[in-house]
Formats: C-alpha cells, sequence, structure tokens
C-alpha cells in the first residue's frame, strides 16, 4: 500500500508543478524555486515530516525535499549551535545533493557540446 501512496503524492506534487507552469504561466525556475520553498514552508509548519512518514519516497524524492532539507538542517544546527547553525545547517544536510549536481553538471558539460 506504501508504493500506492507513494506513487499518487509523488504524482500529485508533480501534477501541481505542471499547472504552475501550463496554467499559472510559470517558467521552469519560478516553478522550481516556489516548490522549494513550500517543502520549506511544509517543514516549518511540522506537516513535512508527516507526509514522509505516510507517502515515504513519494515525497523524499521530488524538488520539495530539498527545501525540507534545507531547513531541516538549519533547524537542527540551531538547537546545537545557536543561530549561527542557520546558515552552517542549510549546506550540512545537502552538501552532498549541491556538490553532485555542481560535479555531474561539469562532467556533462565535457562529454556534450554546451550551448550558449
Amino acid at each position: 500500500m506504501i508504493f500506492l501512496w507513494a506513487f499518487l503524492v509523488g504524482g500529485l506534487i508533480c501534477v501541481i508543478g505542471q499547472l504552475l507552469m501550463d496554467v499559472g504561466g510559470l517558467t521552469p525556475a519560478h516553478t522550481m524555486s516556489a516548490l522549494v520553498v513550500s517543502g520549506a514552508v511544509l517543514n516549518g509548519f511540522g506537516v513535512y515530516d508527516r507526509l514522509i512518514d505516510f507517502a515515504g519516497a513519494g515525497v523524499t524524492v521530488p524538488i520539495t525535499s530539498f527545501g525540507n532539507s534545507l531547513v531541516q538542517g538549519a533547524m537542527n544546527e540551531v538547537e546545537q549551535n545557536g543561530i549561527i547553525g542557520v546558515l552552517t545547517g542549510i549546506f550540512e544536510v545537502t552538501s552532498a545533493g549541491i556538490s553532485a549536481a555542481i560535479i555531474f553538471g561539469f562532467l556533462a558539460s565535457l562529454v556534450f557540446k554546451p550551448k550558449g
């Protein structure tokens, strides 16, 4: 049953993103930013953890999870190190994903001919 909920909730997040672009007229960059911010806001209100318990990978794989990770890392570091943890915590949790995006983007630019 968890697979069904993961599929449905993850699909709903994708549908929301597509509707933001098609109906709302947002660019892909604006849509991605809106989804990251919505994941951060949902974490701030304590809703995202309940969504993870309910749908598993359906909410941990989409881009909304990046916003969740940013806020979660910041909140954990604030508890340990005070207000400076806001700056250090957002990078501690997400550094592997950010590093992988930079490295694989660079490698792809070596293999393929970039435009522009």
